[in-house]
């Protein structure tokens, strides 16, 4: 008999190409890595996945058989069965298989999956590590066990749960409010959470109050006081006012002084030349504490005030830093650090800030862990054993920047105390007192390293060094001037990620894995928006929250969620049986098909696609095909309605507001003038996305007239006609390429202003005018590199695919780096690296996917130009171009305007 060519190998299965590419740095040639690029199976995505033998059950559509123990019917995507089948041809010349996924439920998932579906007939091991590096990779090798049942029982149950959910209250708001809306077990609490917060912006009343600050000095050292009381009476500040009513809260109005602007004017005649004296002096040391290392859920939170970035984005970040082994594993609750992260911490902050910055014995933080929510056993820190610098790691962009974020927090958390004084001194001032606060830091500790966050900027401001003078009590001060400052009360402010991620680890709904997918969700499903960091909800939402909040309050509960997760947990611990925990949900007295079928025969359509804000009940919004609008009952009778823009913000649209729209919609906007060479009338209105200018009117012969943006920052009753006038000349000609001979034009678009020719957009930085720019600055930004918006630019451009127009370009994606032409995408293979790719090989690995290999006289390498041309952009201006494409005075362009291994659970099982 022939010996196999890979006899006594061992298979290592991960689930991406880029941890399999690090992973196989640790191992020897009796080793093959492979990726299997996630989960190999998972419930039918929809009805054609659907196997043919259970189409016809009752419960097909929800891909679990609720009638036999709630077993799931489980599918390999059609994406994944090439995946599997290169896992099963390589298992065939495999002694042993490692399972090296993930140590956390999802990890153990997908091991028991591939069990499943390969089917293994040589010896399978469990492989699990938190980190990748050289010794983690050893140590775990020596440290095989088993499948942990009750983790996959746990997942198993959270993503069958998750399913019931989805796809029993999904369907009911599809009958009740519109087709392709979804509902979540965690994704309708963070949904009614984002509501609830603008509803209480709606119900806010504005408060205004007035203060008094001073400039005062001693010894050469100025400070700022500010008014506290006066004849005995508490001045009022912010937080003494209801914010639903704009008064001072009942119960405080007759012990405080309220300051409008004379009275405050008054008090400050009335201090002019008064004696200024310390009536009380307080000095008080304090010991700050460092923030512990991170978790998943704080380290989203500071990507998200520090970085920018949104939970989705600060995920994928943190898991390319740890499947290249700069990190460990992201997905924890842990905050505890092992004896080896200890000891490089202490190592780095000795050498880097001196033994006066190291705590006798190490910080030891182990009161973070949350039963079942991870199990991950430690915090996210550095990987190895040296606690790299940044600055040695050889990252640069965003990793870079989330690489030092760890680093910093890490080290800070193994710190000594920060010291700090803080002062707090009182003046009398004839009939009034005034206080001034500083803080002084004695010993930075831990403040060297990092700072923390914060999403309150008055909390912010407080952690600012604010020096006073030495005072003590029966000290004068002078007061070089008193002036009178006005304030007014701020609503609640909306969610942001962080914050939203904030209050629901608090309330224990999801787990922190889940957040970045759910908020995600939340915004593809419009449910919400990004306005800046903030998360403004959809008039969807609110109608959405509204009918779930009123006929399925249970699923929306804060309360009700957060058992749900506990009894997750416990099923994870073996604590709980996963399907007499599931019944009891899905068929109880009280449970969720009763509850929904109960509710639908008492929804009313039209009412539960309507809703109405506080202070203007007299409005009706509502949502239907074409987005959200508002109506409002006529004197005879009728109805008139308006659309909403989708960038008003609900709580911001007022009832002047939503009047306008509707008069604007029935008597049609006053006209701006008339275009000087059409006589056509131009109007500013306002539509579903947005103001616009509009060239002439809309008729059966002129149905869709020329209509251009407003730039941002512009306001519709502040554009006049010779404003409009320039925005209709939009897109206007620049002048010709000189190599192409094409048009170079500038334009207002989707992202705001551009220049474009043939095809090759680049967009105009900000600060710099759409209607200012010249054709030499338009040539300049057409010959700069193509930035990615949305994804990342190609890593390389290696030439065009013969007997295409195809470029052949080499990118970063999830799964690590890959070929890409037309539609077809490849993997780059190990041993191929980004950097010593040709265009030869990628035609060899596409035609090996594909089955089309180029005739033998197309195979030559396409020049830059040739690429370029071929995706439909113009050549790459060189500086001669751009040269040679100035003109020595004034350039002839002429404008022109243009119109118009181990026992696991049981499962139903359908192979593709």
């Amino acid at each position: 008999m022939a010996k196999r060519e890979s006899a006594g190998k061992k298979l290592v299965v991960v689930e991406s190409p880029t941890k399999a590419k690090t992973i196989r740095k640790f191992l020897g040639k009796d080793y093959i890595v492979e990726s299997c690029m996630g989960h190999v199976r998972d419930l039918p995505q929809s009805a054609k996945d659907i196997p043919e033998k259970v189409k016809k059950e009752p419960w097909a559509t929800l891909g679990v058989d609720v009638d036999h123990g709630f077993e799931p019917v489980y599918c390999v995507p059609k994406t994944k069965t090439k995946v599997v089948k290169q896992l099963k041809d390589r298992l065939i010349d495999a002694d042993e298989l490692i399972l090296a996924t993930d140590e956390d439920r999802e990890g153990e998932s997908i091991s028991w999956h591939l069990i499943e579906v390969l089917k293994p007939k040589v010896p399978t091991k469990r492989m699990v590590f938190n980190e990748i590096t050289k010794e983690a990779i050893q140590s775990a090798l020596s440290e095989f066990r088993d499948i942990d049942t009750n983790l996959v029982r746990a997942q198993e149950a959270r993503r069958i749960l998750d399913r019931l959910v989805g796809y029993t209250l999904s369907p009911l708001l599809w009958k009740k409010i519109a087709y392709g809306l979804s509902a979540g077990r965690v994704q309708s609490v963070a949904v009614r959470l984002i509501v609830e917060r603008e509803h209480e912006r709606i119900r806010f009343h504005k408060s205004a109050y007035w203060g008094l600050e001073a400039e005062c000095e001693k010894s050469d050292i100025g400070f700022l006081s500010r008014i506290l009381s006066v004849d005995g009476k508490r001045v009022a500040t912010g937080k003494d006012f209801d914010p639903e009513t704009g008064l001072l809260f009942a119960d405080r109005s007759k012990e405080m002084e309220h300051l409008d602007a004379a009275k405050a004017e008054d008090v400050r005649r009335r201090l002019e030349g008064a004696a200024w004296k310390v009536i009380e002096a307080e000095e008080k040391p304090v010991s700050r504490k460092p923030a512990p290392p991170f978790i998943t859920s704080t380290l989203q939170q500071e990507a998200n005030r520090k970085l920018g970035l949104g939970a989705r984005e600060a995920m994928q970040v943190a898991q390319s830093l740890y499947e290249q082994g700069f990190i460990t594993y992201m997905r924890t609750d842990s905050t505890f650090l092992s004896q080896q992260a200890l000891t490089a911490a202490r190592n780095r902050i000795q050498k880097m800030y001196g033994k006066d910055y190291l705590p006798e014995a190490p910080r030891l933080y182990e009161g973070k862990k949350v039963k079942g929510a991870q199990e991950a056993h430690e915090a996210i820190r550095p990987a190895g054993t040296e606690m790299v610098p940044p600055d040695e790691t050889g990252l640069s962009g965003t990793q870079l920047r989330m690489y030092e974020l760890i680093w910093k927090r890490t080290v800070a958390s193994q710190m000594v105390n920060a010291r700090q004084k803080q002062v707090s001194v009182r003046f009398g001032v004839g009939p009034a007192v005034f206080a001034a606060s500083g803080m002084t830091i004695e010993f930075p500790g831990f403040l060297r390293a990092y700072v923390e966050g914060s999403d309150d900027e008055n909390a912010a401001l407080e952690e600012k060094e604010v020096r006073l003078p030495e005072l003590k009590v029966g000290d004068q001060v002078s007061a070089k001037s008193i002036r009178a400052t006005e304030h007014e009360t701020k609503p609640p402010a909306r969610f942001t990620e962080a914050s939203l991620v904030q209050t629901m680890e608090r309330e224990g709904i999801g787990r922190p894995s889940t957040y970045a997918s759910i908020i995600s969700t939340i915004i593809d499903r419009g449910y919400a928006r990004k306005a800046g960091n903030a998360l403004v909800p959809t008039f969807t939402a609110m109608v959405v929250a509204k009918l779930l909040s009123r006929h399925l309050p249970k699923y929306v509960d804060l309360g009700f969620t957060s058992s749900m997760e506990k009894s997750l947990d416990d099923i994870a611990q073996g604590d709980l049986d996963w399907q007499k925990y599931l019944k009891t949900i899905y068929f109880g007295d009280d449970g969720l098909k009763r509850q929904v079928e109960a509710q639908e025969k008492k929804i009313e359509p039209d009412e539960a696609r309507s809703i109405r804000l506080a202070g203007i009940e007299q409005l009706d919004f509502r949502v239907g095909r074409y987005g959200a609008y508002v109506c409002r009952k006529e004197k005879d009778g009728g109805e008139a309605c308006a659309s909403l823009p989708e960038s008003h913000p609900p709580a911001d649209i007022t009832f002047d507001v939503a009047n306008k729209l509707i008069d604007q919609k029935i008597n049609g906007s006053d006209a701006l003038g008339k275009h000087p060479e059409t006589d056509e009338p131009i109007y500013v209105l306002t539509g579903r996305y947005g103001a616009y200018v509009q060239l002439g009117d809309a008729t059966d012969e002129n149905a869709k007239p020329k209509r251009v943006s407003l730039l941002a920052g512009m306001e519709p009753d502040q554009v006049d006609l010779p404003q409009a006038l320039r925005l209709l000349e939009l897109p206007k000609t620049l002048g010709t390429h000189p190599s192409s001979g094409k048009e170079i034009k500038a334009g207002l678009g989707r992202f705001g202003p551009y220049v474009v020719c043939d095809g090759d957009f680049r967009s105009i930085p900000k600060g710099e005018s759409l209607f200012e720019i010249t054709f030499g600055r338009a040539m300049e930004l057409l010959s700069a590199p193509k930035k990615g918006r949305g994804r990342a630019a190609p890593l390389k451009e290696l030439g065009v695919f013969p007997g295409t127009e195809d470029v052949v370009q080499v990118l970063s994606g999830k799964y690590g780096p890959y070929i890409k032409s037309g539609k077809t995408n490849v993997s780059l293979p190990e041993g191929v690296t980004p950097e010593n790719v040709t265009l030869e090989k990628a035609m060899e690995l596409i035609a090996e996917k594909t089955g089309k290999s180029p005739k033998a006289g197309e195979r030559k390498t396409a020049t830059k130009k040739t690429a370029a041309k071929a995706r439909g952009a113009k050549p790459k201006a060189v500086a001669g171009d751009v040269k040679k494409a100035l003109p020595p005075a004034k350039p002839a362009v002429k404008t022109v305007t243009k119109k118009g291994g181990a026992p696991a659970p049981r499962a139903k099982s359908a192979r593709k």
